[in-house]
């Protein structure tokens, strides 16, 4: 359940460069997300053992300095609908600038709490004229250099103490599913399906963030949690560019979530946002469905339906183990297939294979097809367990762990799922020295 940080600021000013510092301390672990937008604007970092969600609002913005009034303003507001704790980068070097003024306008009239990050301030020079930004009437301000790290420590020891931490409640160990998805693709007609007068809806509980409700439901012979995110059902004031709104308004639903039905149109295809969206709940590790809506508006010829699928798992390769499902929510077709496929996927996710099992299973498989020989080095994989996450992950201990290669993991993972059934639940594998 994580707390998201929004990095804000006008155009060249190092937000993507302290947004790859950051992102880039648990590289090894969770990657940020290719392709979630034009480029890596969401990650995952942690410092000092709290985790949060880093958004960088900077690759959004199109065109020049100029476009204040048209995309750096939506941004800006959006981040400070959405995030936790805002953090505003300005450039030292180039010293305080309209633009600053005009943002920091913005962040003043918020509650939000934000930091001031006075990037390029990796000479003492340059480290004093950082208090010229006390002017913009925001006190905490940090000088720092996204590009070496000085000073990055003692500004993330402040973000940090500013997140709220989880509150546990005391909530069934049931599934919790999110409908996510661009907007309009029919995302609130299935949870309104489902949440229908005939079926028994039990009074939402609060979740662990201030705007996540999950709200039980006892219908189609299921017990489950759905998730909602308050910001998710109101019109934004501002009429945002679309892919950066949909990123945001879809993270913390994901994070709060066991499993997520992705929503896709059948009208329009699988858009390149649609990839973007599952690219999210991938690597969060959520269990997925992909939910084809309005499957009865196509017109249809014999092989329309296998021709669909196919494309779709072509888009999301090489993670196309996932459950497709074709859906008319306004006709109510195959809505209790797609709960079904949930709660499989709920349980997919969570399976436990012991470790005799795994050793007994692969390991010839791994003898009989060994890691390539590379630059001469001869990799033997010696043991395999599985690891006590959330979500699958397995770790292989070999003597040469930086010579195992990405084809090779791909056929490590597709033997997996040759044995065992883990459709809709994505697999991290890590190849440890023994």
């Amino acid at each position: 359940m994580s707390n998201i940080l929004a990095i804000v600021g006008r155009p060249n000013v190092g937000k993507s460069t302290l947004f790859n510092r950051l992102t880039g301390m648990r590289q090894a672990i969770v990657d940020p997300t290719s392709g979630v937008t034009r480029d890596r604007h969401y990650g995952r970092s942690d410092w000092n053992g709290v985790e949060f969600s880093i958004i960088d609002t900077g690759g959004y913005v199109i065109g020049s300095d100029d476009i204040f009034e048209s995309e750096i303003r939506r941004q800006v507001e959006l981040a400070l609908e959405e995030a936790d704790v805002i953090l505003f980068m300005v450039d030292t070097r180039q010293g305080l600038m309209g633009m600053d003024q005009d943002i920091s306008e913005l962040l003043r009239r918020s509650e939000k709490k934000t930091f001031v990050a006075a990037n390029k301030a990796d000479s003492s020079e340059h480290y004093h004229e950082a208090s010229e930004f006390y002017s913009l009437g925001i006190d905490q301000i940090f000088p720092i250099s996204a590009m070496n790290g000085s000073g990055t420590g003692e500004l993330l020891d402040a973000i940090v103490k500013e997140f709220k931490s989880p509150v546990i409640e005391d909530i069934p160990d049931i599934p919790k599913i999110a409908v996510i998805g661009r907007p309009n693709v029919g995302k609130s007609s299935l949870v309104n399906a489902l949440l229908g007068k005939e079926q028994n809806i039990v009074t939402p509980i609060p979740g662990t963030t201030r705007d996540s409700v999950y709200t039980r439901h006892k219908g189609y012979g299921f017990d489950y949690f759905l998730v909602d995110t308050a910001g998710v059902r109101k019109k934004s004031r501002v009429s945002e560019n679309i892919e950066f709104y949909s990123v945001m308004r879809s993270i913390r639903t994901i994070e709060n979530s066991d499993v997520c039905l992705l929503m896709v149109d059948a009208e329009q295809g699988f858009e390149s946002q649609d990839t973007n969206i599952f690219s999210l709940a991938q690597k969060n590790h959520k269990g997925i469905i992909i939910v084809v809506n309005k499957w009865d508006l196509i017109v249809k010829s014999s092989n329309t339906h296998k021709e669909f699928e196919a494309l779709i798992r072509q888009k999301i390769s090489p993670f196309s183990d996932v459950p497709i499902v074709f859906t008319s929510v306004l006709n109510k077709q195959r809505i209790h297939k797609t709960i079904e496929l949930a709660h499989k996927v709920y349980e997919n996710r969570r399976q436990k294979i012991t470790t005799s099992k795994l050793n007994e299973l692969l390991l010839p498989i791994i003898h009989n097809t060994p890691p390539p020989v590379t630059k001469g080095k001869v990799v033997k994989i010696k043991y395999i367990t599985q690891l006590k996450t959330p979500f699958p992950a397995f770790v292989f201990f070999c003597n040469l762990p930086k010579y195992i290669k990405e084809p090779y993991k791909r056929f490590i993972e597709n033997q997996i799922r040759k044995m065992f059934d883990f459709s809709g639940a994505p697999i991290e594998l890590y190849f440890r020295d023994k």
